[in-house]
């Protein structure tokens, strides 16, 4: 007999329970992440500010813009995440059926803080964003131990610069 697939780590992730998307709605900072992604790896060191700003569409769906600089241009990132199986898991579908990543609401305080999982394949990587671009230590805390419990360290966790941050992004800047 075949074993069935093993399960991923994010299905492992009990999304926020009783979130309503109107209250996550707005602009966050993204604070930190952790990811074993080869790019982070090699260029961690090089990190822009980043800021997110989370709108509903139905109810059910967010339209993500994600705003960061490259080469000292403002660029702006959209994205379009679907509601999933349950409420705080949402897919954001890429061009190819490979490409899709499936991103869970992990834990949130709507005033303060937000932490998102997302993972691609079997790749998994964990994002705290804040209501502002400093936040508490109780906070980074709770981040720390959502990224153990996805079997991630502090050796592949990085955080992102407080200052230089874009607020828009002209229209030859934009990525859908």
């Amino acid at each position: 007999r075949r074993q069935p697939p093993p399960q991923s780590a994010l299905e492992k992730v009990a999304a926020q329970e009783g979130l309503s998307l109107h209250q996550v709605k707005g602009k966050w900072f993204l604070v930190s992440m952790a990811s074993r992604c080869s790019y982070l790896l090699e260029n961690g060191h090089q990190l822009k500010a980043t800021t997110m700003t989370m709108t509903t569409v139905d109810g059910q769906s967010l339209n993500i813009s994600t705003f960061r600089k490259l080469d000292r241009m403002c660029w702006e990132i959209r994205q379009h995440y679907l509601p999933a199986q349950a409420p705080g898991r949402f897919l954001l579908k890429g061009h190819r059926k490979s490409s899709k990543v499936d991103v869970v609401v992990g834990e949130a305080d709507p005033s303060s803080f937000i932490i998102l999982y997302y993972q691609k394949g079997r790749s998994i990587s964990v994002k705290l964003y804040g209501r502002t671009s400093l936040v508490s230590d109780a906070i980074v805390d709770k981040f720390e131990q959502h990224i153990r419990a996805v079997g991630l360290s502090e050796d592949v966790t990085y955080y992102f610069p407080t200052y230089g941050f874009c607020d828009s992004a002209d229209e030859f800047h934009i990525l859908d």
